[in-house]
């Protein structure tokens, strides 16, 4: 784990990223599960997150978490302002409930952002979600968004 975050902040410092096609800031105030119920601050193509996550590693029974972490943008598609784009990251989580109670994991996580309308977007990523004593579990991960560019 410790040689893909370190290998996702290497992809995030070459010119591959293209830093100038990204707005300089951002915040997003996150509505849905991706990358979790709350806020998050992109700077060029480096975010930062927290918030409450739910998930479901099984049909009916929803796990709880307390979620922060990073995220890597790149490759933009379109020529828009504020362009669609690839992502990756990797999160710290606390469990609040069911097995996971008051215990850590580690969540990495890849997808792609859809710019639908202005501020709005959609996320369709996957996050495998490892801690200690459980099984690696991957699940989907949706998410909606209004973001607010400066």
């Amino acid at each position: 784990m410790k040689q893909v975050i370190i290998a996702l902040f290497v992809l995030a410092s070459t010119s591959a990223f293209a830093q100038k096609q990204f707005s300089k800031n951002e915040v997003s105030f996150n509505g849905f599960r991706n990358p979790s119920i709350g806020l998050e601050y992109r700077h060029q193509n480096i975010s930062v997150h927290a918030g409450y996550y739910i998930t479901a590693f099984e049909k009916g029974v929803t796990t709880k978490f307390i979620k922060t972490g990073a995220t890597v943008w790149f490759c933009p598609v379109g020529k828009k302002a504020n362009p669609s784009s690839f992502y990756a990251g990797a999160s710290w989580l606390r469990g609040l409930n069911l097995d996971y109670k008051n215990e850590n994991a580690l969540g990495m996580e890849a997808g792609f952002r859809w710019m639908v309308w202005k501020g709005l977007n959609l996320r369709i990523g996957a996050i495998g979600v490892a801690a200690k004593g459980h099984d690696l579990k991957i699940n989907p991960t949706p998410g909606i968004s209004y973001s607010i560019f400066f």
